[in-house]
C-alpha cells in the first residue's frame, strides 16, 4: 500500500477522526470475510486520519440510516462500504439519502461515465441504472474498475464492497478529504517469558504521567512462552520518544 496522495491544501496539524460503516448481510452471516476495515485503517491512518469506531449492519434501511445519523455527528468523516450495487437489496444510497433528508436520482454524471465503459447508452440495462442514482447534493466518487460510481455527501463517502473496486474509489477520496496529523508509532518487546502482569503496574503510571501518547499492551505467546510488546502512539515525535524512554527504563528493572 502506498502512501496516500491527500490534498496537500487541506493538510493540517490537528487530529481529524472518522468511522467505518460496513453494510451488508453476507458480513454478519460470515459468508463474506471483510477484507476492506483493515485495509481503510492503514490508509486514513497513514493520511493522518485516525479511525475511531467500525459497525457493520444488516441490509436493512432503518439500521443504516441510524448508524449513519449517529456516526457523521460524531466524527469527521463516515467512510462506508458495500450496497450499491444493482440488485433490490443494495439500498444504501437511499438510505444515506433519507439520513440526510434529500431525494436521490438518476445522476447524469454517472450515467455519462457507464456510458462510455459499458461502450453505450443501449447497454445500461436497469439494473445498471440503479447504481447511477445518487442522493441530492453528493459529489461522486470515482470508480476507474467498473464506472458505478461512489459519492460524497457533506462527511460520508459511501463506497463499494468488493475490495479491488473499493481500494481504487478510496485513491479518488481521499483527495476530498482533510488530512491531519499522522500518529507515530513506536514500541518496546521486554523480551520473552515477561508477561502483562510483570509490567501492569509501572507501566499505569507511565501512562498517567505522559497523558498525550497512546501507550498499550499487546500479549502473545509463542514458543519461547509469554511475550509482550509495548506500543506507544501519538502525534508528537518528542512525547513519543519520552514514553517510551521510561518505559525502557522500566523494563530494565524488571527481574529476569
Amino acid at each position: 500500500m502506498e502512501t496516500p496522495s491527500v490534498n496537500p491544501e487541506q493538510a493540517a496539524p490537528v487530529s481529524v477522526t472518522a468511522a467505518i460503516l460496513v453494510v451488508g448481510d453476507e458480513i454478519l452471516s460470515g459468508r463474506t470475510k471483510d477484507k476492506n476495515i483493515g485495509y481503510i485503517t492503514e490508509f486514513l491512518t497513514g493520511a493522518g486520519i485516525d479511525v475511531k469506531e467500525v459497525r457493520v449492519v444488516p441490509d436493512e434501511e432503518e439500521r443504516i440510516v441510524e448508524a449513519v445519523n449517529a456516526l457523521r455527528t460524531r466524527y469527521d468523516y463516515v467512510l462506508s462500504t458495500g450496497g450499491i450495487g444493482p440488485t433490490h437489496d443494495d439500498i444504501t444510497a437511499d438510505s444515506v439519502a433519507k439520513a440526510f433528508g434529500v431525494g436521490i436520482e438518476i445522476d447524469q454524471r454517472a450515467v455519462e461515465a457507464m456510458t462510455r465503459h459499458y461502450g453505450g447508452a443501449a447497454n445500461l440495462t436497469p439494473a445498471r441504472l440503479r447504481m447511477a442514482r445518487i442522493p441530492d447534493g453528493a459529489e461522486l466518487v470515482d470508480n476507474p474498475v467498473s464506472a458505478a460510481p461512489g459519492f460524497m455527501l457533506d462527511n460520508v463517502i459511501v463506497m463499494a464492497g468488493v475490495p479491488n473496486i473499493m481500494q481504487r474509489m478510496l485513491d479518488n477520496a481521499i483527495l476530498k478529504m482533510r488530512a491531519g496529523a499522522v500518529t507515530l508509532s513506536d514500541s518496546v518487546s521486554p523480551g520473552p517469558g515477561i508477561g502483562e502482569g510483570a509490567v501492569a503496574e509501572p507501566l499505569a503510571a507511565i501512562a498517567q504521567a505522559h497523558p498525550e501518547v497512546s501507550i498499550g499492551s499487546y500479549p502473545s505467546f509463542g514458543p519461547a512462552g509469554f511475550q509482550t510488546q509495548l506500543v506507544i502512539r501519538g502525534k508528537d515525535a518528542a512525547k513519543v520518544a519520552a514514553a517510551k524512554a521510561d518505559i525502557e527504563a522500566m523494563v530494565a528493572t524488571i527481574k529476569r
